[in-house]
């Protein structure tokens, strides 16, 4: 499934006044070959500018609008998605293969995106066009698991 770049366009500029981001400048991507993310953004905070991209190719999510809100949400959240980054590398030090750095980090990076998803759901069900959740990543399980179980 792949929309226009007009369309992802269209749900950038609504959720980007929603979200009040509108003070941010935000180039959309079009991600046109094997990525193995659905979405993701590159922030620069101190001239407020991003990079919002998408997979176009073979994207997981079946809801495009969702993936633009959620990766919306990680600009909003930036600033403390950043600082608690930076407190755990002043606190834990940033070896990388330290257990304690790795853990923390991990739990931190859960918390992250499972409260971005939360909010996520909530902007879709209150003002999606399509309030369908995307169910691909773990559909992708499902049929990952079917098919073992089928040779």
């Amino acid at each position: 499934m792949s929309l226009p770049k007009e369309e992802l366009q269209k749900y950038l500029d609504k959720w980007q006044d929603i979200l009040r981001l509108r003070d941010w400048d935000i180039k959309l991507i079009c991600v046109d070959k094997k990525w193995r993310k659905t979405g993701d953004v590159k922030v620069d905070r101190d001239d407020k500018k991003a990079v919002l991209m998408i997979n176009a190719f073979n994207p997981t999510s079946e809801n495009f609008e969702e993936t633009i809100i959620h990766e919306l949400l990680h600009i909003k959240l930036w600033d403390m998605d950043q600082m608690l980054e930076n407190f755990l590398n002043s606190s834990l030090g940033k070896n990388q293969g330290d257990p304690g750095y790795q853990f923390a980090l991990r739990q931190f990076m859960v918390l992250l995106e499972s409260t971005v998803e939360d909010l996520t759901k909530s902007f879709l069900h209150l003002g999606g066009e399509n309030k369908e959740l995307s169910f691909g990543r773990v559909q992708q399980l499902v049929e990952k698991e079917l098919g073992k179980g089928k040779s």
